[in-house]
Parts: structure tokens; sequence; C-alpha cells
């Protein structure tokens, strides 16, 4: 039999073809979107959820990908007879293969945003909890648009693939693409040229998508944008640590007292107790796993405790008389603590403009003009003017940690903590960001700094804290850790530390 070329051709101006073509389009926009949304949550349920959450989201999942779709199809359509005031929605086979599809596609679905959810650093999180942004706020502006991000592209397979299933409605009537074709090749046996025709729809279909979901992921991917820099004037210019003498006030800032912390059989802080004053500088140094970054993530509460209390500004912010307890104000009031992580814990789908912004923006702290302005003010003061329109990704480790010390800043916060700002850079890098915190001293900041810069901890702190197996075995001011005997423990680890440095 010879192939009819004629009648290929002239299936192109089909109106039913097009018809059923803008049905599959539509039918699959829409299951792909809902089931991407519901696919979210499932996925989340299953990754944060209690535990009860995660087995029945794990379970719905397990069972919808073991069901055939045409099982589910054809159950779906045929509920009305077990409920029968399902009927005027589910006797159409439009909403009956809809409603099927998106049960099915949302349990694949969910995986791949379970693999995107696992794909983000916990640093987000905490960078998150450090900034004072809820739940709500984190995943609306952090998690959900890295998450959509990297699951993009699998995501866009996924709508191919869904474009390709809904071939299967056509066993409840549903007139797409392939049933269509099915009723002319019944009447004029052209079987092959109309199959070529209907392949060829589901094709046009694919690509289109297919290029709309490319550019979206070209528009998503950061790492193609090009730097770019602002003219730095000479008021926005960097400033110079003072030589001006600071002033340390009477009041206590932060009052820990008694702060235990266990690991398993490990006891990571023991007793601990210690007392911050408004305007002192106070650097945590000691041996790797002595407990120093422990103890700096309890105070805003980046890590619990078994035993002790915390106070903030004299008012009880942290106790585990009853339990661990927080304050009631801790999370409106935990942006007064600004947070530097020696990773950075940047948000790399941001600008560094946006970066600074976002967080105060979040609290309404100002008209987005007037954020603008404070944010480059804050750029201004770590050196970082030039490169606000950059990203993360387009940032030396020393200008990602200076960002992420303005971040910090742009809370306005009483008291900074650092931990270890400088152990994830070069050598060459550690200058500038000392640099910075220096200048954050010469203005009068409170700061405790988890460090292992032993020159840098005798120049700037008023007082020096060292900690061993989670134990507290110095807390000297300056003046007494000059007077101290060189065998002490504290002289002799600074020495050596010194020395391998």
């Amino acid at each position: 039999m010879q192939f009819d070329w004629n009648y290929l051709f002239s299936l192109v101006s089909f109106r039913d073809f097009w018809t059923a073509s803008l049905l599959v389009a539509w039918l699959s926009i829409l299951t792909w979107t809902i089931g991407v949304v519901t696919g979210f949550f499932v996925a989340l349920a299953r990754t944060s959820g209690p535990l009860w959450l995660r087995q029945v989201a794990g379970t719905y999942i397990w069972f919808f990908r073991s069901l055939p779709l045409l099982v589910l199809l054809i159950f779906v359509y045929n509920l009305p007879q077990i409920i029968p005031g399902l009927r005027p929605v589910l006797s159409n086979p439009f909403w009956a293969g809809l409603i099927a599809l998106v049960v099915s596609e949302t349990a694949y679905i969910a995986e791949i945003h379970r693999g995107g959810l696992l794909s983000i650093d916990k640093g987000q999180d905490e960078a998150a909890h450090a900034l004072g942004i809820r739940s709500l706020g984190k995943y609306r502006n952090i998690i959900i648009p890295q998450t959509f991000r990297v699951a993009l592209p699998t995501l866009g397979n996924q709508f191919i693939t869904i474009v390709k299933l809904t071939s299967l409605v056509s066993v409840i009537s549903l007139a797409e693409i392939l049933l269509v074709g099915q009723r002319l090749y019944t009447r004029n046996f052209l079987v092959i040229e109309t199959l070529v025709a209907v392949s060829l729809y589901y094709v046009l279909i694919v690509t289109i998508f297919t290029w709309a979901l490319g550019w979206i992921e070209r528009r998503m991917d950061v790492t193609r944008r090009s730097p770019g820099e602002i003219e730095v004037s000479d008021s926005n210019k960097r400033s110079s640590p003072s030589k001006t003498e600071r002033c340390i006030g009477e009041d206590t800032v932060i009052e820990m007292d008694s702060i235990s912390k266990t690991f398993g059989e490990k006891t990571v802080l023991n007793g601990i107790s210690l007392k911050v004053r408004s305007g002192e500088v106070v650097s945590v140094i000691g041996p790797s796993g002595s407990g120093k970054t422990t103890l700096i993530r309890t105070i805003n509460a980046l890590q619990d405790i078994d035993a002790g209390s915390i106070s903030f500004h004299g008012d009880d912010w942290i106790n585990t008389k009853n339990g661990y307890k927080l304050a009631k104000s801790f999370h409106q009031d935990v942006v007064h603590l600004g947070m530097v992580f020696q990773s950075f814990n940047l948000f790399p789908h941001k600008t560094v403009l946006e970066n600074i912004m976002m967080a105060p923006s979040y609290h309404g702290m100002g008209t987005m003009v007037e954020l603008s302005r404070r944010a480059i003010d804050t750029l201004a003061k770590v050196g970082m003017v030039a490169h606000a329109k950059k990203y993360p990704h387009q940032l030396s480790g020393g200008q990602k940690q200076r960002v992420a010390i303005a971040r910090a800043l742009a809370m306005e916060p009483k008291v900074m903590l650092f931990d270890e700002p400088t152990s994830a850079l070069d050598p060459e890098l550690v200058g500038e960001v000392l640099q910075t915190i220096e200048l954050l001293a010469s203005d009068g900041m409170t700061m405790v700094i988890v460090t292992h810069e032993m020159r840098f901890a005798t120049r700037i702190s008023d007082r020096i804290v060292m900690m061993e197996d989670g134990r507290m075995v110095a807390n000297l001011t300056k003046n007494e850790l000059a007077k101290a005997e060189p065998e002490s423990r504290i002289k002799q680890f600074m020495e050596q530390s010194e020395t391998h440095g």
C-alpha cells in the first residue's frame, strides 16, 4: 500500500486536531501546575513534617507511583457509581482525567521537589533564623525559589511526560489527539498516515513548551548573568577603624548562666557562665572541638541547651527550668543579634543589594527606596558598594564575608556574633574581613567572636575566653592576659596557635 502524502498534508489544517491539541495543552498545563504546587507540599511533609505526616506522605508517593495511570483513570471516571454525589464533576471526561492525572503526577513531582529541598544547604535555614524570618517568609523568599530552580529541568521533563500521558485519557472518551486520530483511521483505514499526524501534533506541543520552559530556566539561572557594578562616590567609600578609645558600659547585654549541652555521651558545654557588657568585644578561643561554636550558637537558639539559662538585656531569653523554652518575644527580638557564619550563608539567588534588603523589607523597616539607600550605606561601610549588583557566586570569599557582615548590620543589631568568620577564607583574604570587624569594634559595637586568629583577638578584644573540652578554662581581660604566667594554659595555647599560623 502506497503512503498517502496528500492525506497527511491535509491533516495539517484539520480543525479537530487543532482543537484536540489545545485541549491536550490545557490539560497538561493544569496537571503540571497543580502537581507542582501539591507535590511541593507532599515533599515538604516528607522531609520536614512530624513522623506521622512523613509516613503519610511516603505512603501516598509509594501507592500512586505503583498504581498504573490507566487503572486510576478508569477508577476515577467510574467513582460516581460508589459516590453518586461526584457525578456532576466526574461524568465530564476532562475533569475526571485532570483529577486522575494530578493525583498520579503529584507523587512523581513530590520526589522531584524532595531532591530540590535536600539540595538546599542547611545554612540557608540558619541565615533565615538569624534574620528573624519565619517559616512562611523563609519558604516564599528563600527555599522555594532555590528549590524550583534546582528542580526545574526535571520538572520540565515531567511536563513532557504528562503531555504524552494525556493520550491515555482517550479511554474515558476525552476527545484528545489520539482519540481524534482513532476515529479518523477507523473510517478511512489510513492508519500509518493518521498516526504520523498524531505524532507530529504531540511533537509540536512538546517543542513549544520545551522552548518556553527553557526560557524560564535561563531567566532563573543567575550564573548566566553578567557581573554588575555601580559607581562609588567619595561619600560611599569604605572608612578606616578609628583610633579612639571605645567605651564599655556597665550594663550586661548577654548573660549565660550554667549552660550545658551534650551530644550523646559527649559533653560539649559543661556549666558555662559568661557575661558580655555593652560595647565589649569578647573573643572565644580554644582547640577544635572545645565547644566554641556550640557556645555562640546557643545565644540565638541555633543550638538548644540541656541546662542553664540565657538573658538578653536583663530579660529572660532562653531557659530550661521547665524544658527548653524561648522568650515570647524571641522571634521579634532575635534580629537584634546579628550573626555572621563561617560559611557566609548568603542567598545565592539574590544580588548583594537584595541580600542586604531582604530582611529589613520582610520586617517592614521602611519603604523600598529607604531600604535601598540604607543598604547602600551599609555596603559602603564594609567597602562593597561597587559590587551591589553582583550575585554571591561572582564574589571572592572575603567579599562574601563582608556582604554577610553588611546583611547582619542592616538589621541594626545591638550585638554581633561571629562564628569563625575567617576560617573558610584563603590567607590573603583574611585581612579584609578582620579590618571590617575591627571597624565595627571602633564604632562601639558589642561583639562575641569565635576565632582562631590569635593576634587579631589580642589586638581587638576587651576580654578573651578560652574553651577546652566543653569547659571555660580562662576568662581574662586584656590587662589580665598580659600579666598571665607564660606557663598558663591560655598563654601556651595562644603561643602554639601563633607559631602554627
